[in-house]
């Protein structure tokens, strides 16, 4: 073998070894680790042969269980799962002072009769009443949504569909997948913004709370032909907590009711 092949061999066998080092020290994780510590979820069953995803998280071990894995990677626009980011926006902000401020109802009808009243920021958070959010997102302003949203890292960060309306059926987009990592930000409380206003939203967000488990989530609909349901959000029991994201070509409401059935048959709530 001549002089500089036997030196490029030597440096190929140097790096090699070097990167399987690493990977055993744990300074890189291997490929295999993260295959490891994804599981597949079969629950075909529960979606009545409607396409969507399940991306469903262990915060204590890393664990994931993905039904649909193609699916939980595909970006799709929020619906009011945003109503989450745009809670903490609108605090960190002081578009809106606390979540018992109230935004007066301008008196025009809309879809739904619960939005017809005057609403604070958890009541319109708890009834999902767009108009509040997008009174809100006028307040914020495209330049300072626009920072706040590249700032966390939101999907696709599109909000060039209109200040008041982005997010609904329109340019944000984002993942199963990406909703699951904002989640976990939001309950390690990571995210670029206060800790208060963190701990605020996530008590907006609670939905059951019993002895053993506090269920934390936000649905979302696409009003305009009920062709695309969320349920985003997280629980707390009283060893873990689980990251959750669904979505069906559906409603929300499915969304919500297919969490639960998986939730009970891991035996995380009762």
């Amino acid at each position: 073998m001549k002089k500089g092949t036997r030196q490029k061999f030597s440096r190929v066998v140097t790096v090699f070894f070097l990167a399987i080092f690493m990977v055993f020290a744990g300074l890189v994780p291997s490929h295999g680790a993260e295959i490891e510590k994804t599981k597949n979820l079969d629950v075909s069953g529960l979606f009545n042969g409607k396409e969507g995803t399940v991306v469903l998280k262990n915060v204590k071990n890393d664990k994931k269980y993905i039904y649909n894995k193609r699916r939980s990677q595909e970006r799709l626009t929020p619906e009011s799962t945003f109503k989450i980011p745009h809670s903490l926006i609108g605090l960190e902000n002081h578009a809106i002072r606390d979540e018992y401020e109230v935004k007066r109802w301008d008196g025009i009808p809309r879809q739904f009769e619960s939005w017809n009243r005057d609403h604070s920021l958890a009541s319109a958070m708890r009834e999902s009443a767009i108009w509040f959010y997008q009174d809100m997102a006028r307040d914020i302003g495209e330049i300072n949504m626009s920072e706040y949203i590249n700032a966390i890292g939101y999907g696709n960060r599109d909000i060039s569909g209109g200040i008041d309306e982005f997010w609904l059926d329109s340019t944000l987009k984002i993942s199963a997948v990406e909703q699951v990592d904002f989640m976990e930000e939001l309950v390690e409380e990571d995210l670029p913004f206060s800790k208060k206003n963190q701990k605020t939203v996530k008590r907006m967000m609670i939905q059951d709370e019993q002895d053993t488990y506090t269920l934390h989530g936000k649905t979302g609909t696409r009003l305009s032909d009920m062709k695309l349901g969320w349920y985003v959000g997280f629980i707390k029991t009283e060893k873990d907590t689980w990251l959750f994201a669904v979505n069906i070509n559906g409603t929300g409401t499915e969304a919500k009711e297919i969490l639960i059935d998986i939730a009970k048959h891991k035996g995380i709530i009762d």
